[in-house]
């Protein structure tokens, strides 16, 4: 053990209101499936004002709002028919300040989500494009391009399968990186980057604490013809701003217009960009100058091994360090099975991550998933994640240990990567299934009607109402390892203790111990006092998956 335990691998300096965002937890909530106030099956503003005393009880200190804007739904909301309104199921631009107001009464600041790559074919620049025609200036916010012939401009693949060019009546064809009805932006464009700004504000105003900036990495696209075929593209977790169309350079001068603006306000708005580049580029994101901090999936996307943990969260903190931001921390979000059900699956044979696919489109049937195993995992990963320095990201319903939804019949799917994939992938929409809170009742306690996706059977063992009066539930775990952190929180750092090939062990500031068994046999514990264990201790020894907290 070190001599001094708050040496620091990284600066400790102590938070201000200013630096709120390096070290919060903040709670993604999907609306559609959080709380429903009028029993239409769809979750709303009203629901989650109604559950803020929820929120305040778990010690959360953001919640992060995916998107909430007027949508057609064709991607769950990430198709944004207008960027300064509340979709009217959803409740009103008044219902909106209630939420805020009440989050703000309890202590919990507001991140929301900001979709800025792409529009709906709603959006009333859209219809203009279209009612325009060809070379009009209002087909100059999108990216229309002509045609090879019968054949698109490129063969270049969308993300959710399929053609990512769409033709309309009059010949032409637009980009649309995602499904056919979110429609690409021009960010040359000066409208477009105006009109963003403008958004900014409109929300800052209206008290919102922080961004999440949706596919950060997309917006500059070098569109210079002729265009490469898609077999000749870079992989692009690899292609170092080489791709044409992720992760080019000219992007970050648009941040660092928002990033004025953001700094208009005191404390300046806080913002996190989600984009999947090389870790070495992520950091220009997340510069001062930039968004000020950006996900990092790497935790995400790592199996339950010491090894690939310890070196995630080494290479982590120290990009953090060189761009004087912090870190993020990430197991589960709306996009991802959750990760209580992937760490229940077997290895994948092919070696690369189990992210739960295959698992998904056998309807959860093949291979079995080990509940158990996955769920104490998933209970000694958030304490791990939660002892780290930096901000951790929690998804609704994994305090309660919530598993994935893989029988979901296809007649209740809804999200466009199924469709578009024509099957070949089940979707996203068994981690967006709205959570139980109650045993029974027509949708365990989501509203007074049933839900927009089905709800197992199964769902009301793992209730709010469930959990509530067991101290050994996920929920209770939740609660306790919250208040402990915040109380034993301080400087932005750790220090590393060699205890083991399976064994992750560091300390943070005043002595703070966080210590993670990966292995099988129980190991040791140091001569300290254990204030929070993910599981049961076997005497003075740590069982195999399992984190304790010691001071």
């Amino acid at each position: 053990m070190p001599s001094d335990p708050s040496e620091a691998s990284l600066t400790s300096t102590p938070p201000t209101d200013r630096d709120w965002w390096r070290q919060a937890v903040v709670y993604q909530i999907y609306p559609r499936s959080f709380a429903d106030s009028n029993g239409d099956g769809v979750g709303d503003l009203q629901g989650i004002i109604s559950r803020v005393p929820y929120l305040a009880s778990l010690g959360i200190d953001a919640v992060w709002l995916s998107p909430f804007y007027p949508s057609a739904l064709a991607d769950g909301g990430y198709d944004v028919d207008d960027y300064r309104d509340v979709d009217p199921r959803l409740g009103t631009l008044d219902d909106f300040d209630r939420l805020v107001a009440a989050l703000h009464d309890a202590g919990i600041k507001l991140i929301v989500d900001i979709v800025p790559n792409h529009t709906s074919d709603r959006h009333e620049w859209f219809v203009e494009a279209l009612a325009a025609g060809r070379a009009s200036p209002a087909r100059e916010r999108y990216i229309f391009r002509e045609g090879r012939g019968a054949e698109p401009p490129s063969d270049w693949d969308s993300v959710f399968g399929g053609s990512a060019w769409a033709q309309v009546e009059d010949g032409q064809w637009y980009l649309h990186m995602f499904a056919a009805e979110q429609p690409d932006l021009n960010w040359e464009h000066p409208e477009v980057r105006a009109d963003f700004l403008r958004t900014l504000r409109f929300w800052s105003d209206r008290g919102v604490d922080g961004f999440r900036v949706d596919v950060a990495h997309a917006l500059v696209k070098n569109l210079t013809e002729p265009f490469p075929s898609q077999s000749t593209l870079p992989r692009q977790s690899e292609s170092n701003g080489a791709h044409p169309l992720w992760d080019q350079d000219g992007v970050h001068e648009i941040y660092r217009e928002w990033r004025k603006v953001l700094n208009e306000y005191d404390p300046p708005r806080s913002a996190v960009a989600e984009a999947f580049v090389p870790a070495a580029r992520r950091a220009r994101y997340a510069s001062a100058e930039g968004l000020g901090q950006a996900f990092n999936f790497d935790l995400l996307q790592a199996d339950w091994e010491y090894a690939k943990f310890r070196q995630v969260i080494e290479d982590n903190l120290a990009l953090a360090e060189l761009n004087g931001s912090s870190s993020t921390w990430v197991f589960s979000n709306h996009d991802v099975v959750r990760h209580a059900t992937r760490y229940g699956l077997p290895k994948d044979p092919s070696g690369l991550w189990q992210d739960g696919k295959a698992w998904l489109l056998s309807n959860g049937t093949e291979p079995t998933v080990d509940v158990e195993l996955g769920l104490r995992r998933a209970r000694a990963a958030v304490l791990l994640m939660l002892a780290l320095p930096g901000s951790a990201y929690l998804y609704q319903g994994e305090e309660l240990g919530l598993q994935e939804v893989g029988e979901l019949p296809a007649a209740n799917l809804q999200d466009p990567a199924y469709f578009r994939s024509k099957g070949a992938e089940k979707g996203r929409d068994g981690c967006r299934v709205p959570i139980p809170w109650t045993v029974g009742g027509l949708s365990f306690g989501f509203g007074s009607g049933g839900s927009h996706l089905v709800q197992p059977k199964w769902f009301g063992g793992y209730s709010v109402e469930a959990q509530e009066g067991d101290p050994e539930s996920t929920l209770s775990l939740y609660r306790k390892a919250l208040a402990v952190r915040r109380g034993l929180q301080t400087g932005n750092s750790l220090t590393w203790v060699e205890a083991g090939d399976d064994v992750l062990h560091f300390v943070r500031p005043g002595g703070w111990q966080s210590i993670t068994n990966f292995g099988d046999a129980p190991v040791e514990l140091p001569e300290a006092a254990v204030v929070l264990s993910s599981g049961a201790l076997e005497g003075d020894k740590l069982p195999g998956d399992t984190t304790a907290w010691l001071i």
